[in-house]
């Protein structure tokens, strides 16, 4: 293998492993700020 390929292997791997940073984080804010929701709308009035 070249120099290039292993390159480029490399940042294909890094964009795929943001990516899934970037969808999980999201995701567990979303959850966050759903459980707020929750939280609030079954607190003691």
């Amino acid at each position: 293998m070249s120099a290039t390929t292993d390159d480029e292997d490399r940042k294909e791997k890094g964009v795929w492993l943001r990516a899934f940073f970037y969808i999980f984080g999201t995701h567990l804010f979303a959850g966050f700020v759903w459980l707020l929701f929750y939280v609030g709308q079954h607190a003691q009035k």
